[in-house]
């Protein structure tokens, strides 16, 4: 259905079974996909590229332009994927020819007043709470959480099942399965309750815990750290996700635990 009181482009493609609200507007570079929900005074820009099943609520603004000064006008896009719930007054900005595009996943919670940054990567099933602000570039993985009122500086990237405390000012990357502590942006444990909510196995939350513990809470550098761990630890699919992710950083890790 959609409401004579809604302005959708002729060009835009729209796929079965979509709602589109009074006030609504609908640009003409677009794909909608089936059994989306557009609700009242949602903007959907150029560039917007919506899999099935979405629901854009009042005010949110979909594939808006880039707040970026090396923006000037390139093609680009924002690709979300299926089943996402973008809550009141979320932008979610375009890419830039940096990367083309703003990403997205599958099954999220954007809660309202999220900013979702040009070129940014988000995974599937994160809950970003309440005006977090993710700065150009950022990548956060699968089944994230963000605490409300968080801010992420461009280029930073989150490993998945990570847990930021709300109210994090986040500058440097965060490994995946950890919780990071709001008032210092330090390691403040790794994320057991929702490791076990999502089936993690027994020895899986082990290997996380007794690396983390290498990792994050001895008095070892990170560089000393990690080789600690592949060497004293058992090989393990997760012991070597943290590991990598530690070593590939380029921005440098969070703080470990108890440092200022």
């Amino acid at each position: 259905m959609i409401s004579p009181l809604a302005y959708v482009h002729p060009d835009a493609k729209l796929g079965k079974n979509v709602t589109v609200e009074p006030f609504a507007y609908i640009a003409g570079d677009v794909v909608i996909g089936d059994d989306c929900w557009i609700g009242p005074g949602a903007v959907i820009n150029d560039g917007a590229r919506l899999g099935k099943r979405n629901k854009v609520h009042t005010a949110a603004s979909i594939a808006c332009l880039p707040q970026d000064l090396k923006f000037v006008g390139e093609k680009t896009t924002a690709v979300i994927g299926d089943d996402n719930d973008i809550r009141e007054y979320v932008t979610i900005s375009r890419g830039t020819a940096s990367r083309g595009t703003t990403v997205v996943g599958d099954g999220n919670l954007l809660m309202a007043y999220v900013h979702v940054a040009h070129d940014d990567v988000v995974g599937s099933h994160c809950v970003i709470a309440n005006r977090v602000s993710l700065a150009g570039e950022v990548e956060v993985g699968d089944w994230v959480v963000i605490g409300g009122h968080s801010a992420v500086h461009q280029w930073v990237k989150i490993g998945a099942h990570a847990m930021i405390q709300g109210g994090t000012l986040l500058t440097q990357d965060v490994p995946p399965f950890v919780v990071v502590r709001s008032d210092t942006s330090a390691y403040a444990g790794f994320n057991k309750l929702g490791l076990t909510r999502r089936g993690f196995t027994a020895e899986q939350i082990e290997a996380i815990h007794n690396t983390c513990r290498v990792l994050f809470q001895s008095d070892l550098n990170y560089t000393n750290a990690c080789n600690e761990a592949e060497a004293t630890l058992p090989q393990s699919a997760e012991r070597d996700a943290l590991i990598e992710f530690v070593r590939s950083s380029s921005r440098g890790v969070i703080k470990q635990y108890g440092r200022k």
